[in-house]
């Protein structure tokens, strides 16, 4: 499953800076993790692919999915499943269809701009996922016309595709991201977008008040600092399996999630964020905090993100 090669198990090649060493550490304790997770896993599954949503797959899920399962989890969790048994031959007739050239344009535009650092995504790559990616992005643009593309959206596709390695699946899960989960952030107008920085910016208001005080003494706005968190769930601003414990979440849960990671960060690094003394050093404090242990070490992480928004309790998160 694993090695420390240059380049990740999704393709993605590891920056110069990589520091292989801790990430061999983290990587053989979360190993124990997965081990442990995916035999659970089959033993609720027991060879069958149904599952109903229930407390126990809640918490299996947020306890993260096995890489094996996880397409499959996706699929049911998110009614994505249901839809493409119900309409079968739809993204075929999709792709076969009239095209319109505004959108074949900008999905063209943004193919070389897709996840550069990924091998299986250049032309040299045998199979090129580029023409998978394209097919997912075209057929969506017509099925939903009210959306159509916009950027953002070739990055949501694109980890799907690497994840279930099924154009058709990667289509309909876009659909459910795009259709129901994450309402309206990506229509023309981005309200849900808008809304939902809104309710993150009230959030870090009453959860961590000395930040939400520094963004208003220098006049920043939240749009400035997350809208990529939640127009690109997280894709190239926290590591790959961080985003996929993340993605679990969000199939299951729905976007709260966002909130949910978002504050933690907020919360783990606030004496670091109030340090900030202007503007451009506020945006470089945000970036820096989406590097290092506290999110690599995503199984950790994920157990602060979940109970960020909780009342404490007294009752631990069971890490097994």
């Amino acid at each position: 499953y694993f090695s420390l090669n240059r380049v990740d198990p999704y393709g993605f090649e590891r920056p110069k800076d990589f520091d292989y060493v801790s990430y061999e550490e983290f990587f053989s304790r979360y190993l124990v993790i997965l081990t442990r997770r995916a035999i659970k896993w089959s033993k609720l599954l027991k060879g069958n692919n149904r599952i109903q949503k229930s407390l126990k797959v809640k918490r299996y899920i947020r306890k993260g999915i096995p890489n094996e399962h996880r397409a499959l989890i996706w699929m049911i969790v998110s009614g994505a499943q249901a839809n493409m048994e119900q309409n079968p031959g739809y993204y075929n007739k999709l792709l076969e269809g009239e095209k319109s050239d505004t959108l074949v344009e900008a999905i063209k535009t943004d193919m070389n701009r897709t996840f550069p650092d990924n091998v299986q995504f250049r032309k040299t790559a045998n199979p090129c996922l580029q023409q998978t990616l394209y097919n997912v992005l075209v057929a969506y643009g017509h099925h939903n016309k009210t959306v159509g593309y916009c950027q953002g959206m070739n990055f949501i596709a694109g980890y799907l595709i690497l994840i279930t390695k099924n154009e058709e699946e990667s289509f309909w899960l876009l659909d459910a991201l795009i259709g129901r989960i994450l309402p309206d952030y990506y229509s023309p107008a981005m309200m849900g977008l808008k809304t939902d920085q809104e309710v993150l910016g009230e959030l870090v208001r009453k959860k961590v008040p000395a930040v939400a005080d520094l963004m208003d003494r220098h006049g920043v706005m939240w749009t400035l600092i997350v809208s990529r968190w939640f127009i690109c769930l997280f894709i190239d601003i926290l590591p790959v399996e961080t985003v996929l414990r993340i993605w679990d979440c969000i199939f299951y849960e729905g976007s709260k999630i966002i909130f949910r990671v978002a504050l933690a960060l907020i919360k783990q690094h606030q004496a670091f964020i109030l340090e900030a003394t202007n503007l451009p050093d506020i945006c470089d404090k945000f970036k820096q905090i989406t590097r290092g242990t506290f999110v690599t070490e995503c199984h950790t992480f994920m157990q602060v993100s979940v109970s960020s928004l909780q009342c404490r309790t007294g009752k631990s998160y069971e890490t097994k």
